[in-house]
Formats: C-alpha cells, structure tokens, sequence
C-alpha cells in the first residue's frame, strides 16, 4: 500500500493563517482520516481532518 498524501491549505494556529502544504495522510484510532504537515514558515505541526477512511 502506497503512501497517501493530501496537499492543500492547513491552518496554522502559531502563524494564525491558512497555509499551503504537503502532507501524508494517516488513519486514526476512530478510522478518521487525517493529513499531518510541516508549516513552511515556522515549522509548526499542521494536521488538517480529511473525513471517515
């Protein structure tokens, strides 16, 4: 199974603003999907819900 990615817009809480990131997609405990990035300005964790796997 290959590798799923999400890119897109992600908000993040330490600049407050909407950023354009890549990010793989993981499935939590609950079977959400959801998109976890780097912020390209600071460097902060970006996770964005994507919805049910």
């Amino acid at each position: 199974m290959a590798d799923e990615t999400y890119e897109g817009e992600y908000y993040c809480v330490k600049c407050k603003e909407k950023r354009h990131a890549r990010g793989t997609v993981v499935v939590n405990d609950k079977g959400t999907r959801m998109a976890k990035a780097k912020c390209p300005e600071c460097g902060t964790n970006l996770n964005r819900i994507l919805g049910r796997a």
